[in-house]
């Protein structure tokens, strides 16, 4: 739980115990708590074992304003955890609106695109997501990019069987 890869066995099982408990502090939103750790000398950046971020973890459980503190304290709102994910994508897949603005304001990539090229606004677009595609288009995100298999937001949309959010992205892509 560090942010190099020493093994857990390397690690003072107390020191574990308190990452533990900072990286449950983000997944229930206790911004105050982050805050404190922070300026006490927690780096603002520290990930756990998958290489979430305390931001990925509050953003994904939807902490807006532990989200916000963090970002304060000099987290990076781009870091991606083991498996190439942001959290501006979490906050986008679980439909977190306040958490993405929160992100967006203090800097987050808008495309937010995983390895495989899937952006934030795919992902919104996916799961019929209109508000959440209306904010990522407000702020840049490209309805005509392509993932890796060539796949549009509108695209994504469509084979997910998401109506709103297809017809929203075609009126975009052909404006």
């Amino acid at each position: 739980m560090t942010n190099d890869k020493r093994s857990a066995e390397d690690i003072d099982p107390e020191l574990l115990e308190v990452a533990r408990e900072i990286f449950d502090a983000a997944r229930r939103g206790e911004a105050n708590v982050l805050a404190a750790v922070i300026e006490k000398g927690a780096p603002p950046n520290l990930r756990n074992e998958k290489g979430d971020s305390l931001v990925m973890l509050a953003a994904y459980h939807g902490h807006a304003d532990a989200v916000r503190v963090l970002l304060e304290r000099g987290a990076d709102p781009n870091l991606r955890n083991d498996n190439g994910q942001t959290p501006i994508a979490g906050a986008a897949f679980k439909g977190f609106k306040d958490v993405v603005q929160t992100l967006l304001a203090h800097g987050a990539d808008v495309e937010g695109a995983s390895p495989d090229g899937r952006t934030a606004l795919m992902i919104a677009a996916m799961f019929n997501r209109t508000g959440m595609v209306e904010l990522l288009l407000a702020h840049g995100a490209d309805p005509n990019a392509r993932d890796a298999n060539g796949v549009s937001p509108a695209d994504a949309a469509s084979r997910m069987g998401a109506p709103d959010t297809a017809a929203l992205l075609a009126k975009k892509a052909g404006a």
